[in-house]
């Protein structure tokens, strides 16, 4: 009863909750906290929240990795710059030399490189690529053996290697002014555009394994499952930095950091517009920064993860800890985004001084009852939003789900402010959640959409208070109303 009182009470000091729903959605979430029924699965406890104050604090642990001032060129060990011999031996012989002398620099000149297969990085390597650098991956899939383990949309399994890749390393960096293309738009057209529907056999054999607890050692993808690998994902390491590069045509998610901690992602330029390409996905990640970047994208922007289902319930690493400053967003999809694969949890995430010129859903959370865990303590402020397609501010709870399962996500703690959108071609504020878990303390301040075919779209919100919040040059009342049942949705996008 204690805890009841206590979810009873203001959810922030200063910013109030509106009596209308508080009182009995969050009775309802506390109940459904202590209620589930999904085998394996425990609602997550609520955690302290973090404030704009305590960002010093995060970004102090956050350091970009240094290295010895010693330089291997890739040339000196055979690469050509030809975009016809095939450099990866070269530029695997110069990592092998950095990696034995304590480490260092292994730059790649100007011109284009052929490499027909992946580069896996060691502890204390930076690959940095000089300005008119290339380096372009074959794109043909039996040059991406063998197996590395990965996690592939959520699932730890065995597949295909990542073009850039390591696996419990220390220290390692991709820097410079150059490009790394992944040629999926060329070789890969069969995987990567045309024919990708390919890989939804093993999809969904990847996901029943998830959900199973499979062995990771009996998950082997790879050849004839046509799950497509990342361009770039560190996988358990500490330390890692990725800055300046231009990466394009990758036949997956881009930057993909997994299990890792202390992760700087600065100044990159991502062009690449093929079917998921994500932007930036830091997949149960700790201390992660994201500033400068520009992402021009086939997928969301930036997507924070966690894992899916089953399979990262078990696991339980989280993403937290993650600020993102300075960005650009110009996305075929949607811009930020926490989810869907975001089962261990998503919590204490930093967003300012970002700008979406255009994308789907611009500020965006979103799950379905399979997926469990939590997205809680979110700070996002000064955010300039050119066009919207679907929701400037969407919390979704229904997202494209498969098995039917019976774990609702908790939604809480939100403060969005000082963010404006010139055009929201459907709602300015989407927010459903479900009736075991009904989102809780939204608190959105100094939001203007100057034009908006729908205002709001609210079902099962326990807790929301609009502040200064203009839709069509009219204010929106502070403690809104409920869409009422019946109420026919826009044909947004899932």
């Amino acid at each position: 009863m204690e805890f009841l009182n206590f979810a009873l009470s203001p959810f922030v000091a200063g910013q109030h909750s509106c009596k209308r729903v508080l009182r009995a959605g969050l009775a309802i979430a506390w109940l459904a906290s202590v209620m589930f029924t999904a085998p394996g699965f425990a609602a997550p406890p609520a955690t302290a929240s973090l404030e704009w104050s305590d960002v010093p604090a995060i970004l102090a642990r956050i350091r970009a990795p240094q290295f010895p001032d010693k330089n291997f060129e890739v040339t000196a060990y055979g690469a050509k710059a030809d975009d016809e011999t095939d450099s990866l031996p070269a530029v695997r012989a110069a990592i092998a030399a950095c990696a034995a002398a304590g480490g260092g620099h292994v730059i790649v000149p100007a011109g284009t490189y052929l490499l027909n297969g992946p580069i896996h990085l060691l502890s204390n390597v930076d690959l940095h690529l000089a300005a008119g650098a290339t380096l372009r991956f074959s794109g043909k899939p039996e040059h991406f053996l063998p197996l590395v383990l990965t996690r592939w949309e959520g699932v730890i399994l065995y597949n295909y290697s990542p073009m850039i890749y390591a696996r419990g390393a220390e220290n390692i960096a991709v820097t410079g002014q150059g490009a790394i293309d992944g040629n999926a738009r060329r070789e890969f057209r069969g995987w990567a555009m045309g024919i990708s529907h390919l890989q939804d056999k093993a999809q969904e054999l990847s996901r029943q394994m998830g959900a199973a607890g499979v062995p990771i050692a009996e998950r082997k993808f790879g050849a004839g499952s046509f799950l497509r690998p990342s361009m770039i994902q560190p996988y358990e390491c500490r330390n890692v930095l990725i800055e300046g590069v231009t990466l394009k045509d990758s036949p997956f998610w881009v930057v993909h950091p997994v299990f890792c901690t202390n992760v700087t992602v600065r100044g990159i330029t991502v062009d690449s517009l093929l079917i998921n390409n994500d932007g930036c996905d830091p997949d149960s990640c700790t201390d992660v920064l994201i500033e400068n970047c520009r992402f021009h994208t086939g997928d969301d922007g930036i997507a924070l993860k966690a894992g899916r289902d089953a399979d990262a319930w078990r696991d339980g690493r989280m993403t937290e800890n993650v600020v993102i400053r300075n960005c650009v967003f110009q996305s075929k999809i949607n811009a930020l985004c926490i989810g869907s694969e975001m089962s261990a949890g998503v919590r204490h995430v930093f967003m300012e001084d970002c700008r979406v010129e255009e994308g789907e859903s611009c500020i965006y959370f979103k799950s379905n009852a399979d997926r469990g865990g939590v997205i809680e303590n979110v700070r996002v402020r000064r955010v300039q939003i050119g066009q919207s397609r679907a929701g400037v501010v969407r919390f979704e709870t229904n997202y494209h789900s498969y098995r039917g399962g019976h774990a609702p996500t908790a939604y809480r703690d939100f403060v969005i402010e000082d963010v404006t959108c010139a055009d929201a071609t459907n709602y300015a504020v989407f927010a459903e959640g479900t009736g075991e878990s009904p989102i809780e303390r939204v608190l959105l301040r100094n939001v203007t959409v100057a034009k908006a075919r729908e205002p709001l779209f609210l079902r099962n919100v326990a807790s929301i208070r609009l502040e200064n919040v203009r839709v069509n040059d009219r204010p929106l009342p502070e403690c809104p109303p409920e869409t009422p049942a019946g109420t026919p949705m826009l044909q947004i996008r899932l």
